[in-house]
C-alpha cells in the first residue's frame, strides 16, 4: 500500500505541447465554437488545423466533441467521432483511415503512476487502427493500440493488455 501524498505532486514528464496563450486559446475556441451544436460539422476539422491537428479528408465531428490538444491529434481520411466523445490526449492519439469513434467513447492518453506517493503522471499515446471501430460509451485507456478493423464493443474499457486479445471480425461474423 502506498501513503498517497498529493501535495507532492510535480507533473514531471508532461509536456503540453504549446504555450499558455495557444492554449487558453483553444480552450476558448473549443468551448465557444468547436463543441456547440450549431457549429456545422465541416467547419470543426477547419477548427482543428488550425490548432495544429493533422486531419485528412473526409472528417465527420460531430457536436460535444472534447478534444484536449488538437495539436496531438491525428485523423486519418473519412474519420467519424460521435457525440460527447472525449479525446483526453495528453499525450497523442492517432485515428487511422476509416475509424468511427462513437457517442461518448473516451480516449485518455493519460494516467498517474499508483505506486508513486506523489501519484506522477504515467501517460502514453493511443493508436486506432484502419477501419476499427470504438463504440458508444466503450473507454480507451493509454497505452493502446486498437487493431486495425476491431470491433471495441459498446460500454467496453479497454487497456493496452486487453487490446492485444481483439481480433478483426471476419466479413461472415458481421452478418
Amino acid at each position: 500500500m502506498t501513503d498517497r501524498r498529493l501535495d507532492l505532486f510535480t507533473g514531471t514528464g508532461y509536456d503540453k505541447g504549446r504555450s499558455l496563450p495557444v492554449q487558453a486559446a483553444w480552450f476558448a475556441v473549443s468551448h465557444l465554437l468547436f463543441q456547440p451544436w450549431w457549429m456545422p460539422a465541416r467547419l470543426r476539422p477547419v477548427l482543428l488545423r488550425a490548432f495544429g491537428a493533422q486531419v485528412g479528408s473526409g472528417a465527420n465531428i460531430r457536436n460535444g466533441v472534447r478534444v484536449h490538444w488538437p495539436w496531438k491529434l491525428s485523423l486519418g481520411e473519412h474519420v467519424w467521432i460521435g457525440e460527447g466523445a472525449w479525446l483526453l490526449n495528453l499525450e497523442p492519439i492517432v485515428l487511422g483511415d476509416h475509424v468511427c469513434v462513437s457517442q461518448e467513447a473516451v480516449l485518455c492518453t493519460g494516467s498517474h503512476d499508483a505506486r508513486s506517493p506523489s501519484f506522477e503522471y504515467d501517460n502514453a499515446p493511443i493508436t486506432v487502427g484502419n477501419g476499427a471501430w470504438v463504440a458508444l460509451r466503450a473507454v480507451v485507456l493509454r497505452g493502446t493500440t486498437v487493431p486495425a478493423g476491431v470491433v471495441v464493443p459498446a460500454g467496453t474499457v479497454l487497456s493496452r493488455s486487453a487490446a492485444a486479445r481483439l481480433q478483426p471480425r471476419s466479413p461472415v461474423e458481421r452478418r
